[in-house]
């Protein structure tokens, strides 16, 4: 972040001397590729609130800014077997319009008639013929408010990556961009490589891959710390079930200060609060219905960038479950959790994705992908907790109140949890399939209580 609380430049233009080059993506963009089979599409989202009408047509301004994030108007291909990944070309029918649309907002127009619309936007699959982003403006909303709904597949881009890909679309410095960049001459798209540059890149791919053989043996016995040493499955209860194409989204919000307080007098850190606070929620659920568990096991995703300034987007991300404590109080747990995520973070962060993505990959190539996180017993959860700005920004003039983050699952996970915190306040937004859990209100409350008595503790 910048002193004055800006999303620094995170997206840099591509070089034109880089630009013949085959953009392959990354054996963790595969795994998201390989793995989106479930009734959700594997897409991710933010909400941004903003308090009146931009001062410029939305598709304009997005027009100027996306030539500094060449991604947005690049399409995937796959091509045949033996040359190598999928990989990222420019897509010569590009058009702006084709990715923006106009929504408005049903009665009330408050915060859950937005966030429907965003589950529509998120949930809709992307063409996989164009670009993988959309972006819906809502209008209709309380208080002459406007939404932006901004939507990318996970093949693009994982959690930080996706905070860049925001950082080049909001103003900065308040002020829109004065003409589109070009892509090449006369702003025409890049040719895709020829089948001999395909074949060529894939060999040298795979030598690659062969001299880091021994550093990926290390990397993955670092991932095995990183994924934990357990080996139990996660507790069984009901809220995890099998989940359809449904989803519905709320939000409950804390002043980041207190949320900070705790993690300073016990050594923890705001994902070791936010892990104590979703698992304490989990578990009240689980006690109205009748059930009773001593832990609950959640996922978080851990990167490996190296920091939030990468020029490229993509995932770069492992896993770490953590087996979260739910009974004792609240400074016990929180103790008892941060000592956990010490011990299983290591040097090497997310190096658990050289365990857990080929395994992924396998299932997907051989079918068995959906039918294993239907019925898989090692996490009850996800949560995802992403470092936002320290003040506020603008879109188009138009002053951003609120960041909602948006995120899917499939499998049997009920309920996930997706943070983000923005000017002083942490959003976190609760993630159901009503069929398994329709009491989301209850799932909301509870985690307001918990994040108080954590505050408070």
């Amino acid at each position: 972040m910048t002193t004055d609380g800006r999303i620094p430049e995170v997206v840099e233009r591509i070089p034109q001397a880089d630009r013949g080059a085959v953009q392959r993506i990354s054996p963790g963009d595969l795994v998201e590729l390989a793995t989106d089979v479930g009734p959700v599409p594997m897409n991710v989202g933010a909400v941004l609130l903003l308090a009146g009408a931009p001062d410029a047509d939305v598709a304009a301004v997005l027009a100027r800014r996306i030539g500094g994030i060449p991604r947005l108007r690049q399409r995937l291909v796959t091509p045949p077997w033996g040359l190598g990944r999928p990989y990222w070309v420019d897509d010569a029918a590009f058009d702006v319009h084709a990715h923006v649309s106009h929504v408005r907002c049903a009665s009330p127009g408050d915060q859950a008639a937005l966030l429907a619309v965003a589950v529509d936007a998120v949930t809709r699959p992307l063409p996989r013929s164009q670009p993988l982003w959309r972006a819906v403006v809502v209008t209709g909303l309380v208080d002459a408010q406007v939404g932006l709904v901004v939507v990318l597949h996970h093949v693009l881009a994982d959690g930080i990556g996706g905070l860049a890909v925001l950082a080049g679309l909001v103003d900065g410095d308040g002020s829109v961009s004065p003409a589109p960049v070009d892509f090449g001459p006369a702003g025409a798209a890049r040719p895709g490589p020829r089948a001999w540059d395909l074949l060529a890149d894939s060999a040298v791919d795979r030598w690659h891959t062969l001299r880091g053989a021994l550093k990926a043996v290390v990397r993955a016995h670092r991932g095995r710390v990183e994924l934990g040493r357990g080996g139990r499955g996660a507790p069984r209860c009901s809220l995890n079930a099998p989940t359809g194409p449904r989803r519905k989204v709320a939000t409950a919000e804390v002043d980041l200060d207190p949320g900070r307080a705790p993690g300073r007098r016990s050594g923890a850190t705001v994902n070791d609060v936010l892990l104590v606070a979703v698992s304490g929620a989990m578990a009240r659920v689980l006690h109205g219905r009748g059930e009773e568990v001593a832990e609950l096991v959640v996922s978080v995703p851990v990167s490996a960038r190296a920091s939030t300034t990468s020029h490229d987007l993509g995932n770069r991300v492992g896993v770490m479950p953590v087996r979260a404590p739910v009974q004792g109080s609240v400074p016990e747990r929180l103790a008892r959790v941060a000592q956990i995520t010490r011990a299983q973070k290591t040097h090497a962060r997310g190096a658990s994705a050289a365990l857990v993505g080929p395994v992924f990959r396998l299932l997907a190539s051989a079918g068995l992908f959906r039918w294993f996180v239907d019925r898989q017993r090692l996490v009850n959860s996800f949560l995802t907790n992403m470092p936002g700005p320290t003040g506020p920004l603008a879109f188009a003039g138009a002053r951003i109140l609120r960041v909602i983050p948006v995120t899917m699952t499939a499998g049997n996970v009920g309920v996930a949890f997706a943070a983000l915190s923005y000017a002083g306040r942490l959003t976190v937004t609760v993630i159901v399939d009503p069929d398994v859990v329709p009491e989301v209100d209850e799932v909301v409350a509870a985690l307001e209580s918990e994040l108080r008595a954590v505050a408070d503790a």
